[in-house]
Parts: structure tokens; C-alpha cells; sequence
């Protein structure tokens, strides 16, 4: 499987951010039915391996250079 990166600048910025603060508000705000610190798990990993693979079949690619 081919992992171009397709995923930079604010965008994969963004990603990291809202995914490390849905984390944190999982264990800051923990309650029987919180799923947002897992959900949070996927725009994380997006932002940190620079790659989405919703982007793939839509063609975006929101960096510069791979």
C-alpha cells in the first residue's frame, strides 16, 4: 500500500490539534458515554503520518511536495 503524503500545512495543523484536544477532554471530562477521545484517534494519526485516505479517491492533496 502506497502512503503518499497528502495531508499538510494548516491542515494537518489542524488535524493534530483538535485530535490531542479530544483526547485530552476525554480524560479531563470523563463520562460512561464519551466517545470523542477515540474518534479524536483518527485526525491524530491523519496529522501525524500526513496522509487521509478519504483524500484519495476525492483527489485532494492539501501539501505541497510529497
Amino acid at each position: 500500500m502506497n502512503f503518499t503524503k497528502n495531508v499538510g500545512g494548516i491542515d494537518r495543523i489542524l488535524r493534530i490539534v483538535v485530535g490531542a484536544a479530544l483526547i485530552a477532554g476525554m480524560f479531563l471530562f470523563p463520562s460512561v458515554l464519551n466517545p470523542w477521545g477515540i474518534i479524536g484517534v483518527v485526525p491524530l494519526a491523519t496529522g501525524l503520518l500526513r496522509w487521509c485516505p478519504v483524500y484519495l479517491p476525492l483527489g485532494i492533496k492539501t501539501c505541497e511536495k510529497d
